[in-house]
């Protein structure tokens, strides 16, 4: 069987993945609540029992907030930096089976390999991941991989090598910055921290940060964790259409409340 994936959902109200290999299926954050998380996975044929484990980039509550009731029903291992899981526990009725690794650790669950990389936002220690599977030793399990980058204020070089080689790349494309100026719902300290360094990628960023890469390896790019009041389809076109003309890879926007099938690597 192919590795596949499939983006559950992404925006600024809540994201969450699933991966799904020969061995496994995993969910990355889990920002829904649990009897939504379990409606997404079962549009995609996967009963919420079958996850294994729940993969926490950080504690934020739309990369968490199906965590506890879910962890308590199905019974997920859920892996977790130590700062993250400090700061998620004191919030959660139920204490999920931690599984505590080091940022920049890679570490191996079933038959994925994991990589983790630190990404700058204003969490306690928050990371993206790399995901790789397949043995490659025939045509039926090929190697296969897919990086998840979201919620960070820019991209420092270490993280342009961590995705360079992936087939499918999912990154964020927050907001933009002509419609968070013009918005009226945040006030300006809010603004700050979204455009700051420690906060969001900007259209213009994920972008720029997709050109710098020279030779990536990427089948598909996602767009994704969409502000859904200061980022449209129209701003994302703007910005993205010469290079999506330019490009070999495919790119795809979630919009905000939307995801993506479940589909091969």
């Amino acid at each position: 069987m192919s590795t596949q994936f499939s983006i559950l959902g992404s925006s600024s109200s809540g994201n969450s993945g699933l991966l799904v290999t020969e061995r496994c299926k995993v969910l990355v954050d889990a920002g829904f609540s649990c009897k939504r998380l379990c409606g997404m996975l079962e549009e995609r044929g996967v009963k919420p029992e079958e996850i294994d484990a729940i993969f926490v980039t950080h504690e934020h509550s739309d990369h968490t907030a199906g965590i506890s009731t879910f962890a308590k029903k199905f019974n997920p291992v859920v892996y977790a930096n130590l700062m993250t899981a400090k700061a998620i526990q004191p919030k959660l009725k139920h204490k999920p089976d931690w599984k505590i690794f080091n940022t920049g650790a890679t570490f191996t669950f079933h038959d994925l390999t994991i990589e983790s990389f630190s990404v700058p936002h204003d969490a306690h220690d928050p990371v993206g991941f790399k995901f790789t599977s397949g043995r490659g030793d025939d045509l039926f399990s090929p190697v296969r991989s897919v990086a998840w980058l979201t919620d960070l204020g820019f991209a420092p070089k270490h993280i342009a090598d961590r995705i360079k080689d992936v087939d499918t790349l999912i990154v964020e494309a927050n907001y933009c910055p002509q419609l968070l100026e013009r918005d009226e719902k945040r006030p300006w300290s809010i603004k700050q921290r979204i455009s700051g360094r420690h906060g969001h990628l900007s259209n213009n960023a994920a972008c720029e940060l997709l050109q710098s890469i020279e030779n990536p390896r990427w089948n598909q790019v996602f767009l994704a964790h969409l502000s859904r009041d200061c980022n449209s389809v129209d701003a994302i076109q703007n910005t993205f259409s010469g290079l999506r003309q330019s490009v070999s890879y495919r790119i795809d926007t979630i919009e905000a409340g939307e995801g993506s099938s479940l589909q091969s690597l």
